[in-house]
């Protein structure tokens, strides 16, 4: 991006990454930092993006390595140590974004048939977790599901199995109940949101029905313009939360990867230069600034911020051919059914 990241600048993001990665192929939030696999499944997506194909592979082997029976992850790891055995349903999904992302950069089928039973159970398994109203509880426990609904969480859920789909497409293995099932689910999202704890102080809870693909169009616009005056930061990104002075590195950059989604190329581009005040030299980038105190908080630089700032960075340059998977035109919609509404589909 011209007078705003070099392509040196973005190699240097993810080779930042790189360094914190372990030799199980596990990428911690930070230095002695703890891991959850959706993250993970991100800072791989950025290493792919980036041109480390090699670390990314490495991530890729750890998932398939700690894939467990039912096709689930744990919560939070910290140097290969199960530190939340609890399953998020989200955070499992994840990793068909991850390897479908993978397919497109690198053109190897081979890995996409190679990871595609990783898929196939951790979709098998978040697919389980869907209520009758077609969203999807957010965690399973050792004593069942946890029937609650997160909005963010299901709206990234949505784009994990359109995803898979076009995985299954790949290797000629059809998948109608996942088809019927993201359909479902897209119906949820935009059409019952009183199905969904949402959480309106989080700005995640603002654009990730337009990150994950449910909301396009007329819908997706309204939304945006909505809300902006809550979360937008002039020249520094976006709130985290609505009621704090604390703007987000990551959070900016997915609702860059939304408004390009939109195809809000203008603000998109005034959000991605806005957030790069958290860059530091060695190109890492720390997690936020409280803008109240000018003083960074938490005092951390995170690898899944870098991975947000190289998605991000790939989605507005159109460098490789992965950059359009938030835009999501190729993904399958699945199963629409008698539904109406507007999902991913411009009105």
């Amino acid at each position: 991006m011209p007078g705003v990241l070099s392509p040196e600048q973005c190699r240097r993001t993810a080779e930042s990454i790189a360094a914190l990665q372990e030799r199980s192929g596990e990428v911690p939030w930070s230095q002695g930092g703890h891991t959850d696999p959706w993250d993970h499944v991100e800072c791989a997506m950025a290493l792919t993006a980036a041109g480390l194909v090699e670390p990314a592979r490495r991530a890729f082997d750890w998932c398939r390595h700690q894939q467990r029976a039912d096709g689930s992850w744990p919560i939070q790891l910290r140097a290969g140590v199960v530190e939340d055995a609890n399953s998020d349903s989200n955070f499992c999904a994840y990793v068909a974004v991850g390897v479908w992302h993978h397919v497109l950069v690198t053109g190897d089928r081979g890995f996409g048939t190679a990871m595609w039973p990783t898929v196939r159970a951790a979709i098998d398994f978040v697919v389980d977790l869907q209520l009758e109203g077609g969203e999807i509880c957010w965690a399973r426990s050792s004593s069942g599901p946890l029937e609650e609904a997160l909005l963010t969480g299901c709206a990234s859920i949505f784009h994990s199995i359109r995803c898979a789909l076009a995985l299954a497409n790949m290797v000629d293995e059809p998948q109608p109940e996942w088809e019927m099932a993201v359909g479902r689910l897209g119906h949820a999202i935009t059409a019952h949101p009183s199905a969904f704890t949402e959480k309106p102080r989080h700005s995640m809870d603002w654009y990730y029905p337009i990150l994950g693909g449910a909301l396009r169009g007329h819908a997706a616009a309204a939304r945006i313009a909505d809300r902006w005056g809550d979360f937008v930061v002039d020249g520094l990104g976006i709130r985290c939360v609505d009621d704090r002075p604390w703007v987000t590195g990551a959070e900016t950059c997915e609702l860059v990867l939304a408004l390009d989604a939109m195809g809000n190329r203008k603000a998109a581009l005034q959000q991605f230069a806005a957030m790069q005040h958290l860059r530091e030299k060695d190109g890492s980038y720390w997690t936020g600034l409280v803008f109240s105190d000018g003083k960074r908080w938490p005092v951390e630089r995170t690898t899944w911020t870098g991975a947000a700032v190289i998605l991000a960075a790939d989605a507005l340059s159109r460098t490789t051919a992965g950059s359009g998977i938030f835009r999501g035109t190729d993904l399958p919609v699945g199963l629409q059914g008698d539904y109406d509404c507007e999902c991913v589909v411009d009105r």
